[in-house]
């Protein structure tokens, strides 16, 4: 899993957002891809759907595929998914759904989603072990137990 000049700067982009959604109440995780953004809201809680209220606060990475808007295959296939965080197994089977060849998460410390099954099915994952999206995530997590 070889780690991109680029990667660092998805990266950036994707902790500028994490720790604006945190200051709005947000979880800290956020997904840019190259073709959308996306970070988790905490305005949804009232939703009478567990899977809405999934999909819009702790789905980074579909959210990002949703704010893509409809793109031809190609987009997906050339596309890299940033992501602070490890992708859960629902994430992580959107990514295959749409053919997404490349997730870079910032780190999986705090939680190991889908990693392996991207893997079997020939993504390449890349985990850069940032440690600002580890103190992100750790911080959340002891402030908000009830939700993690």
């Amino acid at each position: 899993m070889e780690e991109r000049m680029d990667d660092k700067k998805g990266l950036a982009i994707a902790l500028e957002e994490a720790r604006a959604g945190s200051a709005a109440g947000g979880i800290p995780f956020v997904c840019p891809s190259q073709i959308a953004t996306a970070r988790i809201r905490r305005d949804t809680v009232a939703l009478v759907s567990s899977l809405a209220i999934a999909l819009t606060q702790s789905q980074a990475e579909i959210a990002a595929l949703e704010n893509a808007g409809r793109q031809p295959a190609h987009v997906y296939r050339d596309a890299t998914m940033y992501t602070t965080l490890s992708p859960c197994d629902m994430c992580s089977g959107a990514c295959l759904l749409f053919g997404v060849k490349r997730v870079v998460m910032g780190e999986n410390s705090t939680f190991v989603g889908g990693e392996e099954l991207l893997r079997q099915r020939g993504v390449e994952v890349v985990n850069l072990g940032s440690r600002e999206c580890e103190a992100l995530m750790q911080a959340f997590v002891k402030e908000h137990p009830e939700i993690w």
